[in-house]
């Protein structure tokens, strides 16, 4: 289910590579790494819940919110909220 999850959001990614804005394209980006270590993280911990895999997304962005801009950030939030409603 993970791994499933995981696959849709990434799809979901490249689906609008197309149409993206450059910011879109950055967070999009962005978010791979993150949408892949936490699935990784889940997988490892035999963790099939995907309520548990959106809140390990959003505690790597935190841990690694110092790496961006504020405005940065916000974007990758922002577009990673978008993609897990």
């Amino acid at each position: 289910m993970i791994h499933d999850y995981e696959q849709k959001l990434l799809q979901l990614i490249d689906d609008n590579i197309d149409s993206a804005t450059d910011d879109e394209l950055f967070a999009g980006g962005y978010l791979r790494g993150h949408i892949s270590l936490a699935a990784a993280d889940c997988e490892q911990q035999e963790i099939d819940d995907i309520i548990v895999m959106q809140k390990k997304i959003k505690q790597s962005l935190q841990d690694a919110k110092s790496e961006l801009s504020p405005n940065d950030w916000q974007l990758v939030q922002q577009y990673s909220d978008k993609l897990m409603m």
